[in-house]
């Protein structure tokens, strides 16, 4: 597939060329992540069926699942009403999302006061984060 597909250029790119995408599940609706696509994750993500995400740290395509084995098989790409943001509705294979070894990475819940509150990790760890990344 091309970067020059014509339903890419309804993306409203931001100026680094990327886009903000959120992954969720198929099903149970569970946000799983948030991650950033340039046109080519964009593209290879239509085209192979698997969520390919930019990593802006690596400053590389990043095939989500390639270390770990848990990859996205995407069902749906929706864009939003402003075309500035992309929605992925995914199967997570082996439940697991985030690199921290949860099934989201959103797992962390503000718990308190705004004077007096904290950011409370009340998701568990569904596997040890050092066996999943080589």
């Amino acid at each position: 597939m091309s970067v020059k597909a014509k339903w890419l250029n309804k993306v409203r790119w931001d100026e680094h060329g990327l886009v903000p995408v959120i992954a969720q599940e198929v099903g149970s609706n569970d946000v799983l992540m948030f991650a950033w696509m340039n046109r080519e994750a964009l593209a290879r993500t239509a085209e192979s069926g698997q969520a390919v995400y930019w990593s802006r740290s690596r400053k590389k395509l990043w095939h989500k699942g390639e270390e770990s084995g848990h990859v996205q098989k995407v069902h749906e790409l929706r864009l939003d009403c402003d075309e500035d943001v992309v929605l992925l509705k995914v199967e997570q294979v082996d439940g697991i999302a985030c690199h921290t070894g949860r099934h989201s990475c959103f797992f962390q819940k503000f718990e308190g006061s705004a004077a007096d509150g904290e950011w409370v990790a009340v998701d568990p760890v569904l596997k040890n984060p050092d066996s999943i990344y080589k």
